[in-house]
């Protein structure tokens, strides 16, 4: 599910991972087959045919990895190859397979044709890792009984199976359990007339009245993120069926996320914070993410990790050699005017000596 446990990542509805606020409704908004699927045409495309030249076949599709940012509609997809398939699906995560004899007791329960789901499987234990090497190729496993000398290996057949990982960092993931996946799926960010779609579709599941022009304000400040667009719909709804007469309106939808934090760019309070130290405090930098993380009160990996990925892929901070730069539309984001060398949207700071005292926490 891409659990979000970065300190201060439960205060933001924008943060990418899965909450514990979501609950169960964030399972009723998923869609059920790749025709209701929005987004990720490419990848739809290619699986579509993966699935259904197995079903024509009789048999198993090779296994499936998906990779991408959180919140894109990975584990939706895992549910619904399972339904695509007509198979039942198995769900646990590489953090939980800490053991090889955790995925054996999982592997040894399979029904012939299961789907087996493993969440952030570059996370999992080598032990099972290599364990789950010969169960994608060969279709059983070697389970080891007894210690030292007297051990036997004993072979245990398990029935065929897909397995499909999901990751958000497949360059975590080791060659030998890459390369046995038959097909990979890359998921990007959506892009706003898809989002506008997820919203109102949302909307209908949940019974909210929603103006086209509110909806398309809510996809704007969703950061390419369907999960970041029905949470903010949640948080609109709330404020509308509150302080209004639970009609979603363009006025609505824009008082409810200034309520929230939720800028027109879709940053939260935390990331105004750090392009403001960044270009008020350290003059635009080059500054290391540590001392940033000092300045705003904030770990150094929820800076890293929660909101400096959208602030590079927005265009605003840049992170070279000698630390991360406010880009001029950080400036201009602020209210402020720019360097002359930021003028035209320079990535680093040219003619700055670096600065010794901004260096004491930096990694």
């Amino acid at each position: 599910m891409d659990y979000d446990d970065s300190p201060g990542a439960e205060d933001s509805p924008v943060s990418a991972g899965y909450l514990p606020s979501d609950g169960d409704i964030e399972t009723g908004l998923r869609p059920t087959d790749l025709a209701g699927f929005i987004g990720q045409p490419r990848v739809r495309e290619q699986l579509s045919l993966v699935l259904r030249g197995a079903r024509a076949r009789g048999g198993t599709p090779d296994h499936i990895l998906l990779s991408g940012p959180p919140g894109l509609g990975k584990t939706s997809l895992a549910m619904i190859i399972a339904g695509e398939l007509g198979t039942a699906l198995r769900i646990t995560s590489g953090p939980a397979l800490e053991r090889a004899g955790d995925l054996a007791a999982m592997l040894s329960n399979l029904v012939a044709g299961d789907v087996l789901f493993i969440d952030e499987i570059h996370r999992m234990a080598r032990p099972a890792e290599e364990m789950l090497y010969l169960a994608m190729e060969d279709f059983r496993v070697d389970v080891v009984v007894g210690k030292g000398p007297g051990a036997t290996s004993i072979p245990l057949e398990i029935a065929p199976f897909t397995l499909v990982g999901a990751t958000t960092r497949s360059g975590a993931l080791t060659g030998p359990l890459r390369d046995r996946f038959g097909f990979t799926g890359h998921m990007d960010f959506y892009e706003p007339d898809e989002l506008l779609l997820i919203v109102q579709r949302s909307a209908q599941i949940l019974g909210v009245d929603i103006d086209p022009d509110a909806a398309a304000e809510i996809a704007g400040r969703s950061r390419g993120t369907p999960r970041i667009a029905n949470r903010l719909l949640r948080r609109v709804r709330d404020y509308a069926e509150v302080r209004a007469d639970g009609w979603v309106t363009l006025a609505v939808a824009r008082a409810a996320l200034e309520v929230y934090d939720v800028d027109a760019l879709g940053l939260d309070r935390l990331d105004r914070a750090v392009l403001s130290a960044l270009v008020r405090g350290f003059g635009g930098g080059p500054v290391g993410v540590s001392t940033l993380a000092v300045a705003v009160g904030e770990e150094s990996t929820t800076v890293e990790e929660v909101c400096e990925p959208f602030l590079v892929r927005a265009g605003m901070v840049a992170r070279t050699p000698r630390g991360r730069v406010a880009t001029a539309a950080a400036w201009s984001h602020l209210g402020l005017t720019p360097p002359p060398d930021l003028a035209f949207g320079a990535l680093e700071v040219r003619g700055r000596e670096p600065q010794p005292t901004l260096d004491l926490f930096d990694r």
